[in-house]
């Protein structure tokens, strides 16, 4: 199925409520399930990745199928490691090419009893009762790897008889995600120390307390380029917060090169834009890869030359994105290549994007890829997204919110 998106003019004017954030409201569900206490989430997210955490935390069958869900897959590894009984956890096709060996190391050296099911270091595992625990345990970990391992092995540290001291080796890899994952359960009663290259976590219990979800900035991202897009904007999306535990809050900061102007309000944000011309942009995304599409694509639009680092996670994310955004933007003429395996440069183009008819996109199974190319119809006049449903895995009212700002939106 494909999906037609344009759009009659170029000004965006309206009001959107972002859905909850599905970093915050996975960490959030971790923590409830943790504390062995019932209390309130507000504002949870709707992803299919946050639905299935929910579905799967509550089910008693044996085989648990996360999907496509890597931080649900990683999460609920953890999690399941100090359960008792024994669970089998599986995924898509695409998860299980996704490597989770240094997360299953680390568990293991911790007690936990987990086996492979077909390839040695990737899912899907089988989960048994853990064994004995170490009385004092300490691990060391690289810092370069995802950060939701170091998320995962974090928020079950406090329920160790002698807490968890964590080594982080070499460069951190998406530091904010980290700090927010501490600040989640700061917010339930559990602290830490982090001194140097080492968090300690104290044998704790967490604490019930009703809890909101703020939006999600990476949502927010797509609305940005439009904005950078656009002729005119007058737009407002609520539920984000100015003092944010968010990485990709960074967007903000980033799109004021773009002329967008962010007014933080009571109820979210106010987007404005005003003219400003921009030859070229760079930027490292070590702490936010997650909108390492939107800044590409933005650029592209842009006819900016744009140099991008910091980009090593984004080879083993639901796609290959360094490979898939130079594939999908040749589409529109714009040439980009690959530097480094961290880096990717976009050449300025003055490429005449009124004769490019009606482009298809490929989204690889990536809802990010669907997200932000879509917002190339304001640059293009129309454009077709395959998979259009593959949004669902992070934001499904995307389309639905794309038309309440005025876009034409049919399934083909």
């Amino acid at each position: 199925m494909k999906y037609k998106i344009s759009k009659s003019d170029k000004k965006i004017k309206g009001e959107i409520t972002l859905d909850g954030s599905k970093s915050i409201s996975n960490r959030a569900l971790i923590i409830r399930a943790l504390s062995g206490l019932d209390f309130p989430i507000h504002k949870l997210g709707d992803s299919q990745d946050t639905q299935t955490l929910i579905r799967l935390l509550e089910s008693d069958e044996q085989v648990l199928d996360t999907g496509p869900a890597g931080t649900t897959f990683r999460f609920l590894t953890a999690y399941l490691a100090f359960q008792k009984g024994t669970k089998i956890l599986t995924g898509s096709a695409r998860m299980k090419e996704r490597p989770i060996g240094i997360l299953v190391d680390c568990l293991r050296k911790l007690g936990a009893y987990i086996e492979y099911q077909e390839k040695e270091g990737y899912p899907p595992l089988k989960i048994h009762s853990p064994k004995a625990q170490l009385a004092t345990p300490e691990l060391s970990i690289p810092a370069s790897v995802s950060s939701q391992y170091i998320s995962a092995l974090l928020m079950i540290a406090p329920t160790f008889i002698g807490g968890l001291r964590l080594t982080l080796e070499g460069e951190i890899v998406s530091r904010p995600y980290i700090e927010m994952t501490l600040q989640t359960m700061a917010r339930f009663g559990v602290e830490h120390k982090w001194e140097g290259n080492t968090i300690f976590v104290a044998k704790q219990s967490y604490q019930a307390q009703e809890f909101t979800v703020e939006a999600d900035w990476s949502a927010a991202s797509y609305y940005y380029a439009l904005a950078a897009f656009s002729d005119e904007t007058d737009l407002y999306l609520n539920g984000l917060h100015q003092e944010s535990w968010q990485a990709d809050s960074a967007i903000a900061a980033m799109m004021e090169q773009f002329g967008i102007i962010t007014t933080f309000t009571k109820k979210g944000v106010h987007l404005t834009k005003t003219p400003t011309d921009i030859s070229s942009f760079q930027y490292n995304f070590l702490n936010c890869p997650d909108i390492a599409q939107t800044l590409a694509v933005t650029c592209a639009g842009k006819r900016c030359e744009a140099h991008l680092e910091g980009l090593q996670t984004l080879k083993i994310k639901e796609t290959d994105r360094i490979e898939a955004l130079i594939t999908e933007l040749k589409k529109i003429g714009i040439e980009a290549g690959e530097i480094t395996e961290n880096a990717l440069h976009i050449k300025a183009s003055s490429h005449n994007f009124e004769q490019v008819k009606t482009p298809t996109f490929d989204t690889y199974h990536d809802h990010r890829m669907a997200m932000i190319f879509a917002t190339l119809a304001l640059i293009v006049g129309e454009v077709l997204i395959d998979d259009p449903l593959v949004v669902g895995k992070s934001y499904p009212a995307f389309w639905d919110d794309l038309k309440t700002l005025g876009f034409d939106g049919a399934t083909s």
